[in-house]
């Protein structure tokens, strides 16, 4: 940047030399104001230049610190990963965090969606035990053989790489082999499938570029191959249906519960029929005692209380019983 400043600084100077050898040349002539200025206006693009060279060396500088911080901690990430899966038992806790991780992001909550190291009925341990509908689960083991896979990484000649890719594959098939053998899809309870989690998506890559009928020969042994993402979206569709299940469930008791309300319906109005058809029967006797009934006793008091008054006989006041019993 100095020399890019030097170089345009010189050519100015060069410039203005060159236009008052002109003027010169060309009898005109020049004076010293003409030059000073000349060579002010030189020295304030110089400054300029210098300024502008000075923040872009800075903001240089910056983005050079940070660059130099970022690839510092990215180095010590990488350092802590080789550590970290450098022992089986390191790998294994790793996987279980990233299985744990997709779990969450999937919405599963541990108790209630799944269990962790649950113990089968045939004494086998499963790493997750996922909660299906209707009592049954589906059974997901996290260790996978890596091994190889980071030796591969850290070969120093092809020969080597290739080497342990081909162990990393017999490592992956085998593991397959093994995962088939503990039968856990057998057990009534649990789905004709086992889960198998390989933590890491470019591991899950390589390993279907270096063994293409892998999946085919892992389905076969009802194992399922699931990396990050294909585990989330198992998770989703097993959520899924289990929300399904739950919705059916509600449908049937409510089916259930509309089954048993129209039963009651219908006896309340075979009953309701029965009181209105006593009803009827009653208002009609009624209407009876109320009509007929009525004016034919009314005529019979009338006759009665005829003859009375043809008899001259005086009407006697009804005593209450207590008051006959005083006077008799």
């Amino acid at each position: 940047m100095e020399v890019v400043v030097v170089a345009v600084a010189g050519a100015v100077g060069a410039i203005v030399v060159f236009i008052v050898s002109r003027r010169v040349s060309a009898g005109g002539g020049t004076d010293a104001a003409e030059v000073r200025t000349a060579f002010e206006r030189v020295d304030a693009l110089v400054r300029e230049l210098e300024r502008d060279r000075e923040a872009k060396f800075g903001e240089l500088a910056a983005q050079l610190r940070m660059a130099t911080q970022q690839t510092a901690t990215l180095s010590d990430t990488a350092a802590r990963l080789r550590e970290a899966l450098a022992g089986t038992k390191s790998r294994g806790q790793w996987g279980e965090r990233m299985a744990e991780d997709v779990l969450r992001a999937a919405g599963l909550v541990e108790h209630v969606n799944y269990r962790k190291q649950a113990a089968t009925g045939d004494g086998g341990i499963p790493d997750f035990t996922f909660l299906l509908p209707g009592g049954q689960v589906c059974h997901m083991d996290v260790k996978f053989p890596l091994d190889n896979y980071v030796r591969a990484l850290e070969a120093e000649s092809d020969l080597d790489r290739q080497r342990h890719l081909k162990q990393f594959r017999h490592d992956v098939r085998q593991r397959v082999s093994e995962l088939s053998q503990r039968q856990y899809e057998l057990a009534e309870d649990s789905l004709d499938v086992v889960l198998l989690f390989i933590p890491n998506e470019q591991v899950y890559a390589a390993m279907h570029e270096l063994d293409p009928s892998l999946l085919d020969g892992a389905l076969a042994r009802n194992v399922v191959l699931c990396s990050p993402g294909t585990l989330f979206a198992v998770l989703a569709v097993m959520r899924q249906a289990a929300e399904t299940f739950r919705l059916q469930q509600r449908s049937r008791e409510i089916v259930a519960l509309l089954g048993g309300f129209a039963k009651q319906w219908r006896a309340f109005t075979e009953h309701m029929d029965r009181v209105g058809r006593r009803l009827d029967a009653l208002q009609k006797d009624y209407d009876a005692m109320a009509g007929v009934r009525r004016r034919q006793l009314e005529r019979q008091l009338d006759r009665v209380e005829g003859v009375r008054r043809r008899d001259h006989v005086p009407a006697v006041e009804v005593l209450a019983g207590t008051d006959l019993e005083l006077e008799a």
